[in-house]
């Protein structure tokens, strides 16, 4: 773990330790799922992280029961393996993604495909997979807290995948790589025990778009009530996007059936 100052040097690493749960997905394929214990958190932006989106507001309290949720983005083999299961509502390709390996995190995946995907795993294995709730993505993505990234104040180009030609505060600026990365390859993670939550890939979550959090949830369930059904969360930012897009508080949306390049999942098991 790793933690940086507003120039995005690095004031402090340390080492710790996560529960694990190891789900066997077959042809010896394993997916690592981290614990993350219940809690409270403020959700949304405070006023003094200065630039920030109108849907990040009200900040809110939110409490959070605990779940186990995927160490890194669903990765190219991960979702080969469990597109070859049997079908439960509609069909998958077994290889969407146009560029990485077996390790790159999947992408042009819609969100009806991250759905089937959950719901085949959950039939093979008996336990019951979905998508994180927005509320469930944002608290595991702070992971206790309270400054835009969980790495501090901002992040640089050695920690994640991003556009690093922008800066967010008064970090140097880095490199666009232009493609995603392999999950975990930069060897840093929150204090949960998550890897690549800023950046990388937008990832689906289980939520309907709303403009604000007016009215939101604050038990940490999805917010499943709208009037357009079709459109869906995605939090985390990636390879494509300036630092800003890459906050924990960073919302965005999309249409359920798109399917992009810089769009995939994490998952989540119900306790």
């Amino acid at each position: 773990m790793v933690t940086v100052n507003s120039q995005g040097k690095e004031i402090e690493s340390y080492q710790g330790q996560a529960c694990c749960l190891k789900e066997e997905l077959g042809n010896g394929l394993i997916l690592e799922m981290v614990y993350i214990p219940a809690g409270q958190f403020w959700m949304g932006s405070p006023e003094s992280e200065g630039k920030r989106y109108s849907n990040e507001k009200p900040q809110h309290l939110a409490k959070i029961e605990p779940f186990l949720m995927s160490k890194y983005p669903i990765t190219q083999m991960q979702w080969k393996q469990i597109a070859s299961l049997p079908q439960v509502s509609q069909k998958l390709k077994l290889r969407p993604s146009r560029q990485g390996g077996n390790n790159h995190p999947i992408t042009q995946v819609s969100w009806f495909d991250a759905m089937e995907f959950c719901d085949r795993l959950s039939h093979n294995t008996g336990h019951k997979y979905r998508l994180p709730s927005e509320a469930e993505w944002e608290y595991a993505c702070r992971a206790g807290t309270t400054t835009p990234f969980h790495f501090g104040e901002t992040l640089n180009f050695n920690l994640a995948n991003y556009d690093a030609t922008f800066a967010y505060r008064s970090e140097p600026k880095g490199i666009y790589r232009e493609k995603t990365s392999e999950v975990g390859s930069f060897q840093v993670a929150n204090s949960f025990g998550l890897f690549d939550m800023h950046g990388l890939v937008w990832e689906w979550c289980l939520d309907n778009w709303h403009q604000n959090y007016d009215k939101a949830p604050t038990n940490g369930d999805a917010w499943l009530e709208s009037d357009d059904n079709n459109i869906r969360l995605m939090r985390g930012g990636s390879w494509r996007n300036e630092p800003f897009l890459c906050r924990s508080s960073s919302r965005q949306f999309n249409y359920a059936s798109e399917m992009l390049n810089n769009v995939g999942f994490r998952i989540v098991r119900t306790l």
